[in-house]
């Protein structure tokens, strides 16, 4: 088994209908969820900024092992084309939210912020240059990029170039499991640029990748086969050999069919969860 510490978990723990007891408060499920996983994204921090409260009481409802990924807001990542922010803008937004997230962070539980690029978020001087201002205004946190256009990704000499400007600005990088569909799609590069290799699984559904749905859970409506998931394995075997830390968060959040890939591919990686559905 490699050395490497590996935690498996979703993203969002708000979702996944019919994994909670009836008649959980809303306020109850964090908790529970954390009974069967060590790991969450915070999703819902792209919607609206994050609050200390809440921050705060997420340290409090989760034990001390487990561990966040914070999904920082969609200001911060040009997904709003009417108010695409420069790099002077990042320094404002940058306090807000490490202010925010203080309670967190001291909790040792907040292990990175995720900034999600859009697919306008294209491979030129001027998004690198945003990527290293936004590096310039948040020095001291671990923070992973995902890209959702390919020309990040689009030969062997862009590869080299864009995971070399990840290294070089301590970026993790993201590896990416998605419908391969036109530009607003990477390829899985199997590879980490930091001692955290993070893997995220939005499914394979190709019909509603580009659709706007109602909900989230609705675009990314697929669940992982064994097959499926046994090959991903490998490629988190491949990862924890040289990585200190493997992350892997599912996004098909359909109903539960993240919560059941996830915890079928612990059981599948022998990491010792206690299974939600065992009697």
């Amino acid at each position: 088994m490699p050395g490497a510490l590996i935690r498996v978990g979703t993203c969002a723990w708000s979702d996944h209908a019919g994994f909670y007891p009836p008649g959980l408060p809303a306020n109850g499920r964090l908790g529970y969820y954390a009974q069967f996983f060590p790991l969450v994204e915070v999703d819902s921090t792209f919607y609206h900024p994050a609050s200390g409260r809440n921050c705060a009481l997420w340290a409090q409802r989760t034990p001390e092992s487990f561990r966040f990924h914070l999904k920082v807001h969609r200001s911060l990542t040009w997904h709003d084309k009417q108010a695409i922010p420069t790099p002077r803008d990042l320094p404002g937004m940058a306090a807000a939210l490490l202010a925010a997230t203080m309670p967190l962070w001291q909790s040792g539980k907040l292990i990175c912020f995720h900034a999600q690029f859009p697919p306008w978020f294209v491979a030129r001087p001027e998004t690198e240059r945003y990527l290293a201002a936004l590096r310039e205004s948040i020095p001291e946190r671990p923070i992973a990029v995902e890209f959702r256009h390919r020309s990040w990704f689009r030969d062997p000499d862009r590869v080299r170039q864009t995971l070399g400007l990840l290294q070089r600005l301590s970026f993790a990088h993201t590896v990416c499991d998605e419908p391969q569909i036109g530009t607003g799609s990477v390829p899985p590069v199997l590879a980490h640029t930091t001692d955290l290799a993070l893997v995220r699984l939005h499914g394979r559904n190709a019909a509603t990748w580009y659709a706007k749905t109602a909900t989230s859970g609705e675009r990314f409506h697929y669940r992982y086969s064994p097959d499926e998931l046994q090959s991903l394995a490998t490629d988190v075997h491949t990862l924890a050999a040289s990585a200190l830390q493997v992350h892997v968060l599912f996004n098909n959040n359909h109903e539960d069919d993240a919560v059941r890939n996830a915890a079928q591919f612990a059981q599948l990686l022998r990491l010792g969860y206690t299974d939600p559905w065992e009697p």
